[in-house]
């Protein structure tokens, strides 16, 4: 009877989340813990909230439990600097009936693939809160005044919002040297520097002893001449197409098997995201004057076609459907992919700042909204081209007319 006997599913492990653990993933028939909240996702990525519980979902649909918090943790604003960070404090806020799409259940459908763990949350936060101050989004100078701190919480409040979907509780600063030896930091980064380094000299040694194979193959082919004429064949009547080599996923040049899956990963957030970044660009409320309005607009039809450019994507690994594209290439492309990635966060941070701008901050926004637009625009651009462009060439830039 022990052979039609149906197997138990084992139990997911759930012993983590609300401490080290923000969300994960569920399947048919888990069970979520109490205090937490289940977000399910259908097929088209529309998102509806339930109750902790044992899971019950359809057929194609994507279910995540996450624990609403609080959670701690110590961020470095400045890399120079990594011996004084700040300590956040924060949660993940109930569903805002406002809105039809919470931002924290975009950020785990997009962004999250199977478990969110907080050591990664704080890497991305970090990580974007180095970029704003770098380039110069937020400010927090030494000797910070109340004033000073009080504007860069408030920007530090609404980029976290907005780009996560977290509600900061808490933002004080903590002295991480017990933690943290600025030595020890340089000595891993160097040797991560030398590692890098040496594998980029034996991959050139590779490409180099490859192509020098081939051009020795090349060479050594002869033609071969028939001795007689009934050597010779009939002509043939098969058509069909010769077999075709297939491009691998890594190659001699430096390319890398991960780099199918990150392309992947960067034009799936993009299809997800960019839809609703353009959505809440045009939900701002807009300063009076025509040459704002007309600049706003531009943007909305720019990322417009952003969006129909990304849904038109061709598929990475082939020119046409008889010409597969070497690693090498597969790789450019995929970095091309990064950088319209990377001007999309871009994106999110400045609609931040948009949303807490006063009037005489809106043309210097929409100038940087112009630059992020044309790194998005020229990531795509260059993303879709199957052959790099000839030196001294560049993508032509189009701006729409209104």
């Amino acid at each position: 009877m022990g052979l039609f006997s149906r197997r138990r599913k084992p139990a997911i492990d759930t012993d983590g989340l609300g401490v080290n653990l923000i969300a994960l993933r569920l399947d048919q028939g888990d069970v979520a813990p109490a205090q937490s909240t289940v977000v399910i996702f259908n097929a088209g990525g529309h998102a509806r909230r339930a109750g902790a519980g044992k899971v019950s979902c359809e057929q194609g649909e994507t279910v995540f439990c996450f624990h609403p918090g609080p959670y701690t943790v110590d961020l470095i604003p400045f890399a120079a600097a990594p011996e004084w960070g700040l300590r956040l404090r924060f949660v993940v806020d109930s569903a805002n009936p406002r809105v039809t799409q919470q931002r924290f259940d975009l950020y785990l459908y997009s962004e999250a693939a199977g478990r969110l763990l907080l050591d990664d949350f704080a890497a991305a936060a970090q990580t974007a809160l180095q970029t704003e101050l770098a380039q110069g989004a937020l400010d927090l100078p030494p000797c910070t005044s109340v004033e000073e701190w009080h504007a860069f919480r408030a920007g530090l409040n609404q980029l976290m919002y907005t780009r996560y979907g977290v509600t900061v509780d808490d933002c004080v600063p903590v002295d991480l040297g017990e933690q943290i030896d600025f030595a020890e930091v340089l000595k891993a980064r160097a040797a991560a520097e030398a590692v890098a380094r040496k594998a980029a000299e034996a991959a050139a040694h590779t490409a180099a002893q490859a192509a020098a194979a081939g051009a020795a193959t090349a060479m050594s082919a002869t033609v071969t001449i028939p001795a007689a004429p009934s050597d010779f064949a009939a002509p043939t009547t098969d058509h069909s197409l010769p077999d075709l080599p297939v491009a691998a996923p890594a190659g001699p040049a430096g390319a890398t098997p991960q780099a199918p899956q990150q392309d992947a990963r960067g034009l799936r957030r993009l299809f997800i995201e960019l839809p609703v970044l353009s959505s809440e660009l045009r939900l701002l409320t807009l300063p009076g004057g025509l040459p704002v309005f007309q600049q706003h607009q531009s943007l909305l039809l720019r990322l417009g076609m952003a969006v129909l450019n990304v849904n038109t994507m061709p598929v990475l690994a082939w020119a046409a459907p008889d010409q597969p594209l070497e690693p090498e290439i597969q790789v450019r492309r995929t970095n091309q992919t990064m950088i319209a990635v990377a001007a999309m966060d871009e994106a999110w941070s400045l609609l931040a700042r948009l949303q807490l701008a006063s009037h005489a901050q809106w043309p210097a926004l929409l100038d940087e909204a112009d630059r992020i637009c044309a790194n998005l625009e020229t990531g795509l651009a260059l993303r879709r081209a199957t052959h790099a462009p000839e030196p001294g060439t560049g993508i032509e830039r189009k701006e729409p007319s209104l």
